[in-house]
């Protein structure tokens, strides 16, 4: 038996992070799959070396608009095939999802939206959310193991940030973003991270401006989910929260094979 190790990293500028020791932490961990989020490049405006970074094949997708959202995929084995978006143009417009078939099951990368800048972006958030949920729903219908992963952008209970009280009316906690992701794992979407950590404590992101970091204030943002049909290979899901280099730190998935 082999085993598969996924990250899932939310890198808040793929430039900036290279100058921060990407590339030498990517050596380290050396995962078979990484999942990044929030680029912000286009293919001509990404660093030579991580284009692709040695022993990976790269993927990218990325919206029109310069320097926002953008995704990317390093995979040591070359997927069967890899599609950009979920079918939705509205929604794939912004560069938020790629989608890599791999023989025991298929990857969605994905970037949710943000909803805390107007009612405007929450309304695309929460259509987003529900658009993307009837496709991975049609997919796991045909027999199809999914494995979703990204930065969410909510945080899901109350154990899932450091102050759930004061945040019930900020998006990133409101009760019909938190009911999404209720209904995400009530469809048999497991979060992996919850299978072997029910503890308060850890969180993915923690604000820049307030040095939340230090303090440990912060947010789980990011995650793992498998459909149930996948659940007997995770053997393992972790946060890494000693990397430093974003506003974010990555997530793994171990799964055997």
């Amino acid at each position: 038996m082999s085993t598969v190790r996924l990250l899932s990293w939310n890198v808040n500028g793929i430039r900036a992070v290279e100058k921060k020791g990407f590339l030498d932490w990517l050596r380290q961990e050396a995962p078979d799959v990484l999942c990044l989020q929030e680029t912000r490049a286009h293919p001509e405006q990404v660093p030579p070396a991580l284009s692709p970074p040695g022993g990976y094949f790269a993927y990218w997708d990325h919206p029109e608009r310069r320097g926002y959202s953008g995704v990317a995929l390093f995979s040591r084995v070359e997927p069967r095939r890899v599609t950009k978006g979920f079918g939705i143009e509205r929604f794939d417009a912004e560069g938020r999802v790629l989608v890599a078939a791999y023989p025991g099951f298929t990857l969605f990368n994905v970037y949710f939206p943000n909803g805390k800048k107007s009612e405007e972006r929450l309304q695309y958030k929460l259509a987003f959310y529900d658009a993307f949920l009837e496709h991975i729903l049609r997919l796991r219908e045909r027999g199809e193991k999914l494995i979703v992963c990204g930065d969410v952008n909510t945080a899901h209970t109350e154990i899932d940030l450091s102050h759930p009280k004061e945040n019930e009316t900020t998006s990133g906690f409101l009760p019909v973003e938190r009911a999404w992701m209720d209904r995400l794992t009530g469809h048999g979407f497991a979060d992996t991270f919850r299978l072997f950590n029910t503890d308060p404590g850890n969180y993915t992101w923690w604000s820049m401006r307030t040095r939340a970091r230090e303090r440990n204030t912060g947010w789980r943002l990011d995650y793992f989910f498998v459909s149930d049909n996948l659940l007997g290979s995770v053997t393992g899901a972790e946060i890494l929260s000693d990397v430093m280099g974003s506003d974010h730190c990555p997530v793994s998935l171990t799964l055997s094979t």
